[in-house]
């Protein structure tokens, strides 16, 4: 085995990962093919790159960024350090100078003797002979994290060592939000024709079963023709976000935006992902004019996506027009739906929650291309990753490279955001996709509070506890 650990890549991602393994001692080689070749989004040499806004979100621990930006705080991180450092005005958000903070971050990894910096894309036709990151994985322990724009070359190889069926390349996301904010009054439990296969006498007996307990199917909520109108004119007119030049593609009929198919006609939807057929509205006793559906979305059942509803709106527009949506008039959003290139493996099917291929032991991914999104998201999986990257190396070392035992594996507790983040993206999903902070994947406190910020509160507070303590414990 190698005396170094391969990190490929130098964003967000890939920097933390090299640092976290760097300043314990552990000679890094880090692979970043600027600035021989960039990517559509990428001009700056340095590493470290911010490509779109330049907001690190929320500094409140009451919010689930600031929450996990506090966390990475607490574990030393130095992508987080830095953004502190260069901070600029932006109320309770922490915004950064990114030009400054490309070039702090760089700077701190060059000074860093541990860190040799390869300046060369990584792909087959570096490595004649076989896949150059097969090989490095056979030669040593390598973690990839070449985010949503990895190139072609390196892309192929990730598709032959994970499965083609399990690298995505396009992210066309439904909102998603959480179950508390779902006005049940109005929503029901159901599998579409369930209804209609119940005799018109057993209706009220089916729907007071419904009322007690939850089934294993959908939420419905129906709209009558005048709420149907209404929705439609709101989202023909909605404002949508403009796609890089690189991102401009044809849009296949499999992945549309629930705008454009509406712009097709105003009965499009009702034929579509909105047909009532199958279904009664309880509010009236017939058939719906029109049907949303809302299908769980994580294991514990307290976040729902809306199906069908992959979307480029502007994150404000849809929440104005979504929630126009009987039972969503008080909806809390998660994630906003998104339609973006963005290359991502499939993680509930490949990843421990340590952030390494199950079939691989010395292969590790970190960054949006596992599945997590946003800077800060991006940051914590370069940093456990890393950490444990460092426990096997160290166990394979020790072991003067024999048969090596049990590695100590280090899983962030899943009431903290660290924790959740991996836990979300590395639990069985069919429907998965990519996923940022949100209070939403954390497990529920022992008492149900309906005040949203004091309920953040004590997640929060419960978060931070649950890090110090394994932190005592923790001697990495």
């Amino acid at each position: 085995m190698k005396d170094y650990i391969t990190v490929i890549g130098g964003g967000l991602a890939g920097c933390e990962a090299a640092y976290q393994i760097a300043k314990r001692g552990i000679k890094v080689k880090m692979y970043e093919m600027k600035p021989k070749k960039f990517s559509p989004a990428h001009h700056n040499q340095n590493l470290a790159e911010i490509v779109c806004s330049n907001s690190f979100k929320s500094n409140l621990h009451t919010n689930a960024c600031g929450l996990l930006k506090e966390e990475l705080r607490k574990l030393d991180s130095l992508l987080i350090r830095i953004a502190d450092e260069v901070a600029v005005p932006a109320g309770q958000a922490l915004a950064v100078d990114r030009e400054k903070f490309a070039q702090r971050v760089t700077e701190e990894i060059k000074k860093m003797a541990n860190i040799e910096i390869v300046c060369q894309e990584v792909g087959k036709e570096n490595c004649q002979e076989k896949a150059q990151l097969e090989q490095l994985t056979e030669e040593g322990i390598v973690i990839v994290a070449t985010g949503p724009l990895t190139s072609s070359s390196l892309s192929a190889e990730i598709a032959q060592i994970t499965g083609e069926d399990k690298l995505y390349f396009y992210d066309a996301a439904a909102p998603i939000i959480e179950k508390d904010s779902i006005n049940m009054n109005i929503a029901f439990w159901g599998n579409r024709y369930e209804q209609e296969r119940a005799k018109d006498e057993e209706l009220e007996d089916w729907n007071k079963r419904l009322a007690s307990q939850e089934k294993n199917g959908y939420i419905n909520l129906p709209m009558n023709e005048e709420e149907y109108n209404a929705f439609w004119d709101a989202l023909v007119s909605a404002e949508v976000v403009t796609p890089h030049d690189f991102e401009k593609r044809e849009i296949f009929e499999g992945c549309m935006p629930i705008e454009i198919m509406a712009k097709r006609g105003k009965d499009t939807l009702r034929f579509g992902p909105l047909k009532p057929v199958g279904f009664t509205d309880l509010r009236t006793g017939r058939r719906p004019y029109a049907v949303v559906q809302l299908r769980q979305d994580n294991e514990e059942g307290n976040l729902f996506n809306i199906v069908g509803f992959q979307t480029n709106l502007k994150y404000g527009e849809q929440q104005k027009v979504f929630r126009m949506i009987p039972g969503l008039e008080n909806a809390n959003f998660v994630k906003y739906g998104v339609m973006h290139r963005n290359t991502f493996i499939n993680s509930t099917k490949l990843l421990e929650p340590t952030y390494q291929m199950k079939n691989n032991s010395h292969l590790y991914f970190a960054g949006q291309i596992t599945g997590v999104e946003g800077y800060v998201e991006s940051i914590s999986s370069g940093l456990v990753a890393a950490l444990n990257a460092i426990q096997q190396w160290k166990q394979e070392a020790q072991n003067d490279f024999k048969e090596k035992e049990q590695t100590t594996e280090i899983i962030f507790p899943k009431t903290t955001m660290l924790g959740a983040l991996v836990n979300y993206i590395t639990t069985p999903n069919e429907h998965f996709q990519p996923m940022n902070a949100n209070f939403g994947i954390l497990p529920a406190g022992e008492k149900k509070i309906k005040d949203k910020k004091l309920k953040y509160t004590k997640l929060a507070d419960r978060a931070l506890k649950d890090l110090e303590k394994m932190l005592q414990n923790m001697t990495i």
